[in-house]
């Protein structure tokens, strides 16, 4: 059996380096007494541009912040004839918000995953929560080492329970080593020790023990507070030693600073089991309940100290049962009683030291190692595969948030996060679009918000319209600003709106109105130049023809668009380049989807051969994984040059899921269908970051997928986007086609 361990590893001073060396060496001697065959190596997270000097366990390192460098490391790790991945994760380690970039390699790994969830956030953020639920369901198996966890994974990220182990933390076999442990330290002589130590930050507390001591020393002069590690490297790199200098300059102020012992350095594993073995008491005063592993807690727990620590939830469980005392946050003088009252009985003192460790006789390093790798050659039976494959719930169809962006004037184009912003007003752009949206809602369900939305949509259409049938756009939230430039895209959303009012509008004095600005309109159809201009209005006649199939004018119409359409396409076309521009930008599939609506109309084969073409041209940029990977708008494509993966937006896999809708419905091909319900999920994470854009607390779609986040916005443009796919597919998910 081949594993490969990813995560951090010394000599890159963290506890998850630390717990990751402790581990593999845990599996390699649990293997050697098990005569288990077993190879193992390590892929460890660079921070910092030089690499760390790395003994030779580690194969190779990912540099934290570059997407690139994970794909590569999944190329690595499929080619290496490794059976499991086993991955540390804890929050900061991976690249991206809240790490998103990791998913970049596990959606990648053919092989199983085993992951170690190192926290669990009981409120976490849109990016912890995602993160974390999808690297859940990339893996096979997930350990986890509180009881708790297991409720929390269950309740807050929908994992299923028979998918968590718990394993504890593992400590010191201190039996095994008890006669190659290290002499007391001389100045610990006829003193009673209380040590804590780690890495040191402000959440771990430390102010509060040192409070405590003045308490403590004033009925037991001879103890010792003893805070051994350094500083924590990422204090270390913007705050300096600022922490420790407060923590120093509080002991001088309260009169312990010789009670008071700080020991600035990253010992080895054996240094730091004897300074435990010689600690009489330790303390954990963190300031955070919500920490479900303390690697310092365990350890000194099994070395036979009484524990004096806040009530963080490992601390409950492990400290349970008598193993050790709990004492509220913050609350120095509680504790410096609790310390004086276990110096007063010294046998209440040693009971507890004994029945801690006598616990951790049975979490040593070797008994957690054996039990990795019953995980791991269980998942490498196949007996916890992946099924990525499993049925999608998506959520019902749901207008909350565009309604919430809906003011009596029209649509706001954006928002804070999801909150509407009256800073950049309204747009025609979108107010057509969301009409387009509510009459889709209103063909499956005939609600009156919908009907009140229709009004308002159209109400903001008829305000923009000139008195020659032109269109403006943007109008400010203090209804001053226009800007009367003519656009393509607007026109065209425009015109395709008011054709789907003629022909689906529930009322008549509506389709009246709506018929009577449609002809008015047309004249300007004269001034469209742009491809997305000839696309957005070829739907818009074609949704009229549908109302009025015997009005040849229209239809006329339409082939004229359409030709243009084919002409720009002969145009631009060239070997490797078959597109209708020289550039690829946004809304791309409309284009093709047009031709495709103009055949339907016309018959006419160009149309066909064409649309397939360019539908075939774009499907080599954007499915070139197994998911939807739009051109990122930063850099458009163009021939022969590389283009940017990022930002993509919600709008271009919107064009997709019409382009495909538009080909089905054209040529009845199945196959559609179902590229159609891929592309529409890239809304839910089956996209190049890996995570969702929809908003299940909000209903609202998130702005698009940055290098290394979501934009976590939720303007109309991305809302319209997804409620449009989501319409178009909702047929077709009731109602398979087979």
């Amino acid at each position: 059996m081949k594993i490969i361990c990813l995560g951090n590893y010394p000599p890159r001073q963290c506890g998850i380096a630390t717990f990751t060396e402790n581990l593999v060496n845990a599996i390699i001697d649990a293997a050697e007494i098990h005569k288990t065959s077993l190879e193992i190596e390590v892929i460890a997270m660079d921070d910092i541009k030089e690499s760390y000097p790395y003994p030779s366990i580690v194969s190779r390192t990912i540099e934290e912040q570059k997407m690139e460098s994970y794909i590569q490391t999944s190329d690595y790790i499929n080619n290496s004839g490794a059976d499991i991945l086993l991955v540390q994760h804890e929050y900061g380690i991976y690249g991206g918000a809240s790490g998103v970039l990791l998913l970049s390699l596990l959606r990648r790994v053919k092989i199983p995953i085993v992951t170690t969830f190192h926290t669990i956030l009981v409120k976490p953020d849109f990016h912890q929560k995602e993160v974390l639920k999808k690297i859940a369901a990339f893996s096979s198996k997930i350990i986890i080492m509180n009881r708790l966890a297991i409720g929390f994974l269950h309740e807050i990220y929908e994992v299923p329970e028979e998918k968590i182990i718990r394993i504890e933390h593992g400590v010191p076999d201190y039996e095994y080593y008890a006669d190659r442990l290290l002499p007391k330290p001389k100045e610990w002589e006829s003193r009673k020790v209380i040590m804590t130590f780690g890495l040191i930050g402000r959440s771990k507390g430390i102010e509060t023990a040192i409070r405590a001591m003045p308490e403590i020393v004033a009925k037991h002069p001879e103890v010792l507070y003893v805070v051994l590690g350094k500083t924590h490297p990422n204090i270390i790199r913007y705050s300096g030693e600022e922490y420790r200098d407060y923590l120093k300059k509080l002991a001088e102020d309260l009169g312990v600073s010789d009670n008071v012992v700080f020991i600035n350095k990253y010992t080895s594993e054996l240094e730091l089991m004897s300074l435990l073995k010689a600690s009489d008491m330790y303390a954990t005063p963190y300031l955070n309940k919500a920490q479900i592993t303390s690697g310092t807690l365990s350890y000194a727990a099994s070395g036979g100290c009484a524990v004096f620590s806040t009530p963080y939830w490992h601390a409950e469980e492990l400290l349970s049962e008598g193993r050790g005392i709990l004492f509220d946050f913050g609350n120095y003088n509680q504790l410096a009683a609790l310390v004086n009252h276990s110096l007063d009985h010294p046998e209440s003192l040693q009971n507890i030291q004994l029945k801690a460790y006598q616990y951790g006789l049975n979490i040593t390093w070797p008994k957690v190692g054996q039990a990795y790798l019953e995980v791991f050659q269980h998942a490498d039976q196949g007996s916890f595969s992946r099924d990525m494959k499993a049925e999608k719930m998506y959520p019902p169809v749901d207008l909350t948030h565009l309604v919430s962006m809906t003011k009596p004037s029209g649509l706001l184009q954006h928002a804070h996060g999801s909150i509407p912003s009256f800073q950049h007003g309204y747009s025609l752009d979108d107010n057509a679009r969301a009409m387009l949206v509510v009459l889709r809602a209103w063909q499956i369900e005939q609600k009156q918000e919908y009907l009140k939305l229709i009004q308002t949509y159209f109400s903001y259409l008829l305000f923009m319209k000139q008195k020659d049938g032109s269109f403006k756009n943007f109008m400010s939230f203090a209804h001053s600003t226009f800007e009367d430039d003519f656009s393509d895209d607007t026109y065209g959303r425009t015109i395709w709106a008011l054709g789907s009012m003629i022909r689906f509008l529930p009322h008549d004095s509506l389709f009246q109105t709506a018929h009577e600005i449609f002809h008015e309109s047309l004249q300007h159809i004269s001034k469209l130049k742009y491809a997305r201009g000839y696309s957005n209005c070829i739907f818009g006649l074609f949704h009229y023809i549908k109302r009025y199939p015997d009005q040849e004018r229209f239809l006329s119409l339409t082939t004229q668009l359409a030709d243009t359409l084919c002409m720009r396409y002969e145009q631009h076309k060239r070997e490797n380049w078959h597109w209708f521009e020289d550039a690829v930008t946004y809304d791309n599939g409309l284009i093709p989807a047009a031709l495709y609506k103009a055949y339907e109309l016309t018959g006419k084969s160009k149309y066909l051969e064409f649309a397939d073409q360019s539908r075939i041209f774009l499907e080599g940029k954007c499915f070139r994984n197994s998911w939807l990977s739009l051109v990122g708008n930063h850099k458009w494509l163009r021939f022969d040059t590389e283009y940017e993966l990022f930002a993509q937006q919600p709008v271009d896999a919107m064009a997709m899921v019409i382009m495909y809708e538009s080909a089905w419905e054209a040529t009845k091909n199945q196959e559609f269908i179902q590229k159609m319900l891929k592309s529409f999920d890239w809304f839910f994470g089956d996209n190049d970051m890996g995570i969702g854009l929809y908003d299940n607390e909000t209903k609202g779609c998130n702005d698009g997928i940055e290098a290394s986040n979501i934009n976590l916005n939720q303007g109309a443009e991305s809302t319209i986007a997804y409620l449009m796919s989501r319409l178009i597919v909702e047929p077709y998910l009731k109602n398979p086609v087979t």
